[in-house]
């Protein structure tokens, strides 16, 4: 599930198969006799080198060079006459590309008609060329042997160059695989090594992942794609990838082996009993170096960790969605049949990110958001259900839910579940002292559980409850302003007003459930 691995080497005969490339190699003349270009042309006239034609390009002083190449690295290896402008002219030129224009790739190759100007043994020991002719011994076999072995290898430096670069990339994507929504981005960053290291070009990869769980239903999804066919649904089914292609990657699944034709190959991993991973390369140009065995080998070893991706995420998916549940349980002992829970988890979130806070704390006020009022499952249903106000003991006992979700959650070593301890026990404080069970004031009251005192109460005012009917919009605004550094921290108060309708558009997503009963 990810990219491959290193191509053959070039073998010399003339392969009568079409190729769809248009690719050429570019090899820079610089000579300053108009001969030796031409010469040079004629005897190349005709090469080709991996399926690809050869394009000359002239230059007939250094200066010139220099002027070309400060605006064009496609050069893949240059002739370098050593007397032009001066008689070293050509070795100042050789210093400049390796030291100024910083191109180690490029292979030069040192033509000289004045050999005892420059001698060779000197020039290869002080100047980094990679090899060096007299021209009166350069013939045409010898000419065309030298442009064989230099753009094979610039061919095998620009494969590591481009291998080392995806590699980097992959790095740089390894320390967020942890976040459930950067999975998809180390398929991806996968998927272009893989076909760095093949060094094979592709208009198409997917990697598809299918899985049957408990009770014998099967999903399937995209995990990881790019090229032309780039799908934003997580579905198979769903997505918008050419029909042919998703039949292919189907069959493949039903298969359980490999498929291979001139366009495409669709490798078949199986990840453990119950999952196995589709691998979809489209070719671009022509299969020739692609390895299938290569291919195996690396994309197995990433289908494994994909797959141990792809388990947290489930499971980190079922402890959130375990959260809502319980939340919502206590919501429901009070009768209400709403979606309160994930509508303040929300809201949390978006107040947290606007109040400034890290983005590890805002993903953890929210994951805790559900749990700040898991200490009514003690309070009776009585006091829960009673319309009107609370007073006198009903009011005590009904305060008490705050201490008693904090015990509950508090004995957890979880980090997240101590968090949603502070908010459990908090969230009842006022900025000015006056609230339950602490009587906190200002900042010594946790920042989550005054995020929470703003959104419980933003969201329970314009909800229907047993004691009151939902209150419409500008009266809770008139209401959130008129308990400013009061009941609530202004600064918080303030991000809301400026962005209500923001937080209004919440509970038009989230709408209240309906009741059952009716």
């Amino acid at each position: 599930m990810s990219n491959f691995i290193f191509q053959d080497e070039i073998e010399d005969e003339i392969n009568d198969k079409p190729h769809k490339t248009d690719k050429v190699w570019r090899i820079l003349v610089i000579d300053d006799d108009e001969s030796v270009h031409q010469v040079t042309k004629l005897v190349l006239a005709d090469a080709e080198i991996e399926h690809r034609k050869l394009e000359i390009v002239s230059a007939f002083s250094s200066k010139q060079a220099k002027e070309i190449m400060l605006n064009d690295n496609s050069f893949c290896m240059a002739f370098v006459d050593v007397v032009m402008e001066t008689d070293h002219a050509g070795l100042e030129l050789v210093e400049w590309i390796r030291k100024d224009l910083k191109n180690q790739a490029i292979r030069l190759i040192l033509r000289t008609g004045q050999a005892g100007s420059a001698p060779e043994a000197k020039v290869i020991k002080e100047f980094d060329i990679n090899d060096y002719k007299e021209k009166t011994d350069f013939t045409a076999n010898k000419m065309i042997t030298t442009v064989y072995a230099s753009i094979r290898a610039y061919r095998d430096i620009m494969t590591i160059q481009r291998s080392l670069d995806a590699f980097k990339k992959l790095i740089a994507t390894t320390h967020d695989l942890l976040k459930i929504n950067q999975l998809k981005n180390f398929g991806s960053a996968a998927l272009a090594h893989l076909l760095t290291l093949m060094n094979v070009e592709s208009s198409a990869l997917y990697i598809a992942r299918t899985q049957v769980d408990f009770a014998k239903q099967t999903t399937s999804s995209i995990i990881a794609c790019t090229g032309k066919y780039v799908c934003e649904s997580d579905s198979l089914e769903a997505s918008n990838i050419d029909k042919q292609v998703k039949a292919r990657i189907q069959q493949v699944f039903i298969d359980k082996s490999h498929y291979r034709d001139d366009s495409c190959f669709v490798g078949y991993y199986q990840a453990s009993s119950n999952s196995a991973s589709v691998l979809y390369i489209e070719f671009e140009d022509d299969n020739e170096h692609f390895k299938a065995s290569l291919a195996e080998l690396f994309a197995t070893n990433v289908a494994l960790v994909l797959e141990s991706l792809t388990k947290q995420q489930e499971i980190e998916k079922t402890q959130r969605e375990l959260l809502f549940i319980v939340g919502e349980a206590v919501e429901a002992r009070s009768k209400e049949t709403g979606a309160h829970v994930r509508r303040v988890a929300i809201i949390c979130d978006i107040l947290a990110k606007k109040f400034g806070l890290e983005d590890s704390f805002v993903e953890a006020i929210r994951l805790a958001a559900p749990l700040h009022d898991l200490g009514k499952i003690a309070i009776p249903e009585h006091i829960l259900h009673k319309p009107g106000k609370l007073e006198g003991e009903d009011w005590e006992i009904m305060k008490s839910h705050a201490q008693i979700g904090a015990d509950i959650l508090e004995k957890s070593t979880v980090s997240i579940s101590k968090l949603a301890a502070r908010l459990a026990n908090y969230h009842h404080e006022n900025w000015d002292g006056s609230g339950y069970p602490k009587g906190l004031k200002g900042e010594e009251i946790p920042v989550e559980a005054r995020i929470m005192a703003v959104a419980d109460v933003f969201d329970a005012l314009g909800s229907k409850r047993c004691y009151k009917e939902p209150w419409p919009a500008e009266k809770i605004k008139e209401f959130l302003l008129s308990q400013r550094g009061i009941k609530f921290e202004a600064k918080l108060v303030n991000i809301m007003v400026e962005d209500f309708d923001e937080f209004l558009q919440v509970r038009l997503d989230y709408p209240d459930y309906a009741d059952p009963e009716h």
